[in-house]
């Protein structure tokens, strides 16, 4: 059978809002991931068979296949072409499924896998309010006669979502509000004790995450105003608007062996399911009983577990289905402290789920995160190295 690894992944820091990269161009911000990324592996670019990028609201400086411009930005051979997909947050852990599909299928032998996103220059759903001035709806769904008669005049909101998951499985704005301080502790943990050093590529003076914040307490949390009138969540129960990229090497085994590649890891399993469109965010819990079923594994032989936290609420809720051991699940924080740059979030929790196992010793590693139109991945990696 045949086998993809994880050669190698770097990422950029995760740039705050309005902080250190947010003046960067999206085409070179993916650049300096790609760059990092053949300077580590030693491998001749003009071996990459693709690029497979993921980014979100592709309007303006993110439009063009951003990952054909990010490649050529990066100084690195015409020959090589880019594809840039969107599976919403979950755009660049599918580039990562797309890239180990084709090296898998026999197809191809070496392809780039990543994500880029400036939300400081292109705001969350800006592609949706630039049909506005067409004369076109904001909202996707909104004059599909088919979405009518099937969910009819539903709000479709990720915070609608986050609060029905909230009520749902019964978390309250407290437990929620610990969750997040948690996030922060062990993000700013991690970066003091060098976690992130070898899968982070500094740019523009930016050496380390800006997200996490040290004056955060409880304290503070619990005076935000709640996002929707009478919910539970707040600003701090959501993940920070963020800028960065990311990317990694996906090597067939004759690719390992023509180049003399050292693999970091192998892909064990992939998959994707969707459920409830309204509810959106709950995707993981079944996406990742999918997993498990296909796999034939336990959630408890997985030793790490990344599970993106769009919301407090998202997280908590697969716990408490699942029940996975808190202590190893974002381990480093997520992205209630790190930040979300949506379409390089998933290319960025793969590499750091690497370098956790890496770090610790583990054997298995289990992404999945919540993903517009109820979707969610699941990608299990085996530490090979």
């Amino acid at each position: 059978m045949a086998e993809a690894y994880i050669i190698d992944a770097v990422r950029t820091p995760v740039g705050r809002r309005g902080g250190g990269l947010s003046a960067v161009h999206p085409a070179d911000l993916g650049a300096h991931a790609l760059r990092a990324l053949m300077d580590r592996t030693g491998i001749d670019p003009a071996a990459v068979e693709d690029v497979v990028f993921g980014c979100l609201d592709t309007v303006g400086p993110q439009a063009g296949d951003i990952a054909r411009t990010a490649w050529l930005a990066a100084g690195l051979p015409e020959q090589v072409p880019g594809v840039t997909i969107d599976r919403q947050c979950g755009s660049s852990q599918q580039a990562v499924h797309f890239a180990a599909q084709g090296v898998l299928s026999g197809t191809q032998d070496l392809v780039v896998a990543g994500g880029v996103q400036n939300m400081s220059q292109i705001p969350i759903s800006f592609s949706m309010e630039a049909a506005q001035p067409l004369g076109l709806p904001r909202s996707p769904y909104a004059g599909s006669k088919g979405w009518a008669a099937r969910y009819g005049d539903q709000t479709i909101s990720q915070f609608n979502g986050a609060e029905m998951i909230a009520a749902q499985w019964g978390i309250s704005r407290e437990t929620m509000e610990e969750f997040a301080y948690t996030s922060h502790q062990r993000a700013l943990r991690a970066i003091d004790n060098g976690h992130f050093t070898r899968e982070t590529a500094p740019l523009e003076g930016v050496e380390h995450d800006e997200g996490p914040r040290r004056d955060t307490t409880l304290e503070k949390m619990s005076g935000l105003k709640t996002l929707v009138e009478g919910g539970r969540l707040t600003a701090a129960l959501a993940s920070q608007i963020s800028d960065g990229s990311a990317a990694l090497l996906i090597a067939s085994e004759r690719a390992v062996r023509d180049h003399g590649l050292t693999p970091r890891a192998r892909i064990h399993h992939l998959s994707v399911r969707g459920e409830d469109p309204v509810k959106m965010l709950s995707a993981p819990i079944p996406a990742t009983a999918y997993a498990m079923k296909k796999t034939g594994m336990s959630i408890h032989d997985v030793d790490v577990v990344e599970i993106n936290e769009a919301f407090a609420s998202v997280p908590l809720a697969w716990l408490k289905e699942t029940g996975y051991d808190p202590a190893k699940t974002n381990p480093n924080g997520g992205a209630l402290a790190l930040g979300h740059p949506l379409g390089a979030t998933g290319a960025r929790l793969m590499t750091t789920l690497l370098g956790e196992l890496e770090r610790t010793g583990g054997r298995y590693g289990l992404q999945t995160m919540c993903e517009g139109g109820g979707q969610a991945n699941v990608t299990m990696i085996e530490r090979w190295s």
